[in-house]
């Protein structure tokens, strides 16, 4: 597994993190994948570590902490050998975002209780209104004393739309962005993100690098999802141009004979200099195994990415945003 500075955080992660949405399993007003097995989840994590897998990215409203309950028991007796990030914001997916000082405390002692360590590497503000660290300076100030006493080591932010990031950077406190980036959607590069991220040392984290698993190539967008995966809410629209999209955009990549669609989507994303870390959801150890594959990988050439990012061009994106659950 390729290792990769986190930016200048001082950190290195796998160039392939782990997504733990997913594991959280499903609550009330709230969806991901579907049930899940805790002893399959935690095999999942065994088999990601054994991988070379370092990073591990989570959030109390992942299973309202059931996700971060699960990375603490896999975790808690090499601590020191992973780096883990979650967020604060939402507790639950009924309340609203709560951004205050004594929310942020609250959440992040509940973290660390469930992650079962002193610290939490990388501590994200979780979709804040763009505008927040310059609104509410109180929120900085707290967000300064929490890394200054070592309680957390860098600050980030997981925000909803890669456009949302940029005033977030100019707080100068951020030293990650997480946000959606794949060859289904490029907003972070066409919006200036990468860019600006990759000449201010920000660490970026590709977040649904598979769009949902439709860039494993494997789905026709007329599957009947289970009624507790999100992808059941969306309209059969949606999910069809995403389907026909992985054919047009894999074809553009011109991948090698053999090779399947995770590998050359995570190359496609792990090929941007300011990307230092992707992380699609795993469920299972397969998914584990189809996903490490790419960290051995070199990223995906420049001419492919250009490929790739006319593709994009000439279907004027694949995200049909009217019909958005």
């Amino acid at each position: 597994m390729r290792r990769q500075l986190l930016g200048r955080t001082g950190l290195t992660v796998s160039a392939i993190g782990f997504g733990a949405w997913g594991i959280g399993g499903t609550v009330a007003g709230g969806r991901s994948y579907g049930a899940t097995d805790d002893a399959v989840s935690l095999a999942a994590l065994d088999a990601a570590f054994d991988a070379g897998v370092t990073f591990y990215d989570t959030a109390p409203l992942y299973g309202e902490g059931h996700s971060e309950e699960l990375i603490g028991r896999a975790f808690h007796h090499r601590r020191d050998r992973v780096v883990i990030a979650t967020k604060v914001g939402y507790a639950d997916f009924s309340s609203p975002a709560d951004f205050s000082p004594g929310a942020i405390r609250a959440s992040l002692d509940g973290s660390l209780k469930r992650l079962g360590g002193g610290w939490v590497d990388v501590l994200q503000l979780h979709d804040p209104v763009p505008t927040l660290l310059r609104d509410r300076p109180e929120v900085a100030e707290c967000l300064a004393r929490l890394r200054e006493d070592g309680t957390v080591r860098v600050l980030g932010a997981s925000v909803k739309s890669p456009a949302d990031a940029l005033p977030l950077l100019d707080s100068g406190l951020i030293g990650l962005i997480q946000c959606n980036f794949s060859m289904m959607d490029v907003r972070a590069q066409e919006c200036g993100l990468l860019a600006r991220a990759e000449a201010e040392g920000v660490a970026v984290v590709a977040r649904t690098p598979l769009c949902f698993g439709f860039l494993t190539g494997t789905l026709s967008g007329d599957e009947d999802f289970a009624a507790d995966d999100h992808r059941a809410r969306w309209p059969r629209p949606q999910l069809r141009a995403w389907a026909d999209g992985a054919r047009a955009l894999l074809e553009a990549a011109d991948r090698p004979e053999g090779e399947d669609g995770t590998t050359t989507a995570l190359r496609f994303v792990l090929g941007f200099p300011a990307v230092a870390c992707a992380i699609p959801g795993m469920l299972t150890p397969g998914h584990v195994a189809e996903n490490c594959r790419a960290g051995s990988c070199p990223p995906l050439s420049a001419a492919a990415r250009d490929r790739v990012m006319a593709c994009n061009r000439a279907h004027d994106g694949f995200i049909l945003r009217s019909t958005t659950p």
